[in-house]
């Protein structure tokens, strides 16, 4: 008969990069110091510690290889190890992203399912247009509503350069709606920044409405974002005109950058992003789209049960409330908008 085996007789190889057993337990890291993200830069992050405080101070961190599926964004607060000191030529370790309060989130187009987060633990969003030269888009305007509104941030319009065109109609446009705008005029003459001044008090207005809080700027190029930033946080942010061919602006940002409010109490910072040209709602459930219409959302109470809001649905109540002039003179236009983005979306799930 053969020999009998058992269990004495199993030999385990042993591991050449040693014996320890691997485990998916991660250090906790107690001693970390946390900090706010203020720009990222080619695997780089740079970080505010102990801010507000005697000790504050800015140093750049890398990540930690367990974290490399995980994106780090402007906003972000996260838990730092290592050299914290922020003397030069140091470099702390990123080993943890702390809770988000708020994230806004993009994709490329309607059809893209990878969404792209901008920035988190925002509390407000500054939608800037230009009332001529770009012209503003009222879809991109819609767009920026709907995202704001599913972050969970507050959003506000601001219209620059009403002194070369009056933005009679992009007012009438949104008068309907619970929307708080702001108006600023540029002299159209070169500062010593190389910006265009500021007129009148659009940025002592915006100022009040930024003081305290996290916000974000979004804008297409050459619509006067930089300049705005320049004016409140007294920083150089590069500025640019618009391509007199194509009518858009030139991209004077390449990533995003908080800055600190001048003269605003402690925790108030603007997030400046770079020119975009497309703001994709992939991400967004359809149902959610109606938040950023409040002038329209009354009037799905007439609806029919399963009324989907389209173009085709039988008896919407949305088209009763607009022909009723219930939404304002701008209501069909609205609706029009509205439904747009939903097929949009809704096709994109498809």
């Amino acid at each position: 008969m053969g020999r009998e085996w058992d269990e004495s007789d199993v030999r385990i190889r042993p591991n050449k990069k040693g014996s320890r057993p691997r485990t998916k337990d991660r250090p906790a890291h107690q001693d970390a110091v946390i900090g706010r993200i203020i720009t990222v830069d080619r695997g780089r992050y740079t970080a505010v510690v102990d801010e507000a405080t005697a000790q504050e101070r800015v140093l750049i961190a890398a990540r930690a290889r367990e974290l490399r599926r995980s994106p780090v964004v402007v906003g972000d607060f996260v838990a730092l190890v290592g050299d914290t000191s922020g003397e030069p030529d140091t470099l702390a370790r990123l080993v943890r992203i702390e809770e988000r309060r708020t994230l806004l989130r993009r994709s490329a187009d309607d059809s893209d399912p990878v969404e792209r987060v901008l920035v988190a633990n925002a509390d407000q969003l500054v939608i800037v247009v230009a009332s001529a030269n770009p012209e503003p888009r009222t879809g991109f305007i819609d767009r920026a509503l709907v995202a704001a509104y599913d972050a969970g941030l507050e959003p506000l319009l601001l219209i620059t350069k009403t002194d070369v065109k009056e933005p009679t109609e992009l007012l009438a446009h949104y008068a309907q709606l619970d929307l708080a705008v702001l108006l600023s005029k540029t002299t159209g003459t070169q500062s010593s920044a190389g910006s265009a001044d500021l007129l009148g008090d659009a940025v002592e207005q915006l100022r009040d409405r930024l003081d305290g809080k996290v916000s974000v700027l979004v804008g297409h190029s050459g619509v006067g974002k930089s300049t705005m930033v320049n004016a409140l946080t007294g920083s150089q942010r590069a500025t640019g005109g618009v391509n007199a061919v194509t009518g858009r602006g030139r991209h004077t940002s390449s990533s995003a950058l908080a800055l600190r409010l001048e003269d605003a109490q402690p925790g108030s910072w603007i997030i400046d992003t770079p020119g975009i040209r497309s703001f994709g709602l992939a991400h967004v459930d359809p149902n959610r789209i109606l938040r950023a219409f409040d002038d329209l959302e009354p009037g799905i109470e007439d609806c029919p049960r399963g009324c989907k809001h389209d173009d085709e649905a039988p008896e919407c109540g949305l088209d009763s409330w607009v022909e009723s002039g219930q939404a304002g003179d701008g209501g069909a236009e609205r609706l029009a908008s509205y439904r747009r983005l939903l097929n949009a979306i809704r096709a994109s799930a498809w």
